[in-house]
Formats: structure tokens, sequence, C-alpha cells
């Protein structure tokens, strides 16, 4: 966690395999910033790494949870799953890599551009996985 008071937190059940919801954590996320006047930049840049990261909740995990917080400097978005984990991370970072069956790359997902999306967005980046037990994703995105 970063320097200063919480202003908010918040924490969204992402399912797996569930489609006809996913993007609707991030929406909130959003909503939720505009609504305290984060800058637009920094909207935008949450948005899309959590677009991306509920994402892979929805198509690689057994399920699992987005925690928002939001300081007075710092906007912080805590991700943790079940799930099978990510046996080689940095082939996992290479844009265009990506796991994903054929099934969800026939809905327009699985392109292999989130992790590098969220990377590229977050001002502060972290990734631990452990194979059979979950991922947890640390991104902060500084006011």
């Amino acid at each position: 966690m970063h320097n200063g008071s919480v202003a908010l937190r918040e924490i969204y059940p992402v399912r797996a395999g569930d489609f006809a919801t996913a993007g609707e954590a991030s929406r909130k996320i959003k909503g939720i910033l505009k609504k305290l006047g984060v800058d637009s930049g920094v909207v935008r840049r949450v948005s899309i790494a959590a677009y991306e990261v509920e994402l892979n909740l929805v198509i690689h995990s057994q399920g699992g949870e987005m925690e928002l917080i939001v300081q007075p400097d710092y906007v912080s978005l805590n991700v943790r799953d079940e799930g099978p984990g990510i046996p080689d991370i940095d082939l996992a970072m290479q844009e265009g890599y990506s796991t994903a069956s054929e099934e969800v790359r026939m809905m327009g997902f699985g392109a292999g551009m989130g992790l590098p999306n969220m990377k590229r967005n977050a001002t502060d980046f972290s990734i631990h996985s452990e194979v059979g037990v979950g991922t947890t994703i640390g991104m902060g995105f500084k006011l």
C-alpha cells in the first residue's frame, strides 16, 4: 500500500467463465473514479488495466477478486485468483502470447495483450504466480 489515508476500498468478485458479466467490475471502477474527480487520463489507464485483468480472471482462472483502493495520491488495483497459475511469467508478458482456448479466441478475446497492457498502463506493476494455486497482480497508478 502507498502512503496516504485510504479514501475508498472496494472488492469486486469475478466469476470464471462468466462472459455475460465480463467488464462489469471495470465499469464500476471507472464510474467510482470519475465520481471522485480523478484525472481523466488516470481514469482511462486504470479502466484499461482493470478490464484486461477482469477478462483474464474470466478466461483463465477459476474465479477471483479485484480490490480497488483509492488514496489521495494513488490508486491501487490488487487482484487475486484461484487457478492454474502461470508457469512462465516472462513468456506470458510477451505481446501476442496467449493460452486462451480456440472458443475464447472465436469470441474475440485471448489475443495475448492483457498482461502487457496492464503493465503499460500502470505506474507500478507486480505479478506473482504459483502453478496449481493462483496468481496475484498488483497495479498502482500515481495521481
